[in-house]
């Protein structure tokens, strides 16, 4: 493997990771980019990285937003936060990655939510069986 000198090094396009992650819409602000990525919810080749690390295009970022994850391979690079249709080309998902998160996306769409047919206040009846469970202590 050949060494690059500095000018070399110095000539390869480079964006920091926080401000790649704001231009690419996966974070509303670089705060919120900065912030996931100091918490280890944004990795760099899977290892944790500083929020000035420079990604370059062909880095692998995996990436946990919410629920899901994500695992992208950086096409292109921006420091300009563009519309989302430009931001989808500075990305490509891979396939499993995609599968897997579309599979939670349905299963959490399926599920059930505990509590999810209660609506509003306890009604008169209810809340003499509420009082009479909790007051028996």
């Amino acid at each position: 493997m050949s060494r690059k000198t500095p000018t070399e090094v110095s000539d390869l396009p480079r964006v920091r990771l926080d401000k790649w992650l704001w231009a690419a819409r996966f974070y509303k602000t670089r705060a919120l980019a900065h912030e996931a990525i100091e918490n280890g919810r944004a990795r760099l080749e899977g290892e944790r990285v500083k929020p000035g690390r420079e990604v370059r295009v062909g880095d692998v970022l995996t990436l946990r937003l919410n629920d899901l994850e994500w695992v992208v391979t950086v096409r292109q690079l921006s420091e300009r936060r563009g519309p989302a249709s430009e931001a989808r080309l500075l990305y490509a998902e891979s396939e499993d990655s995609q599968a897997a998160r579309l599979a939670a996306i349905e299963q959490r769409r399926l599920m059930v939510e505990p509590g999810g047919d209660i609506r509003g206040r306890p009604s008169k009846k209810n809340m003499r069986l509420i009082h009479r469970f909790t007051d028996s202590n």
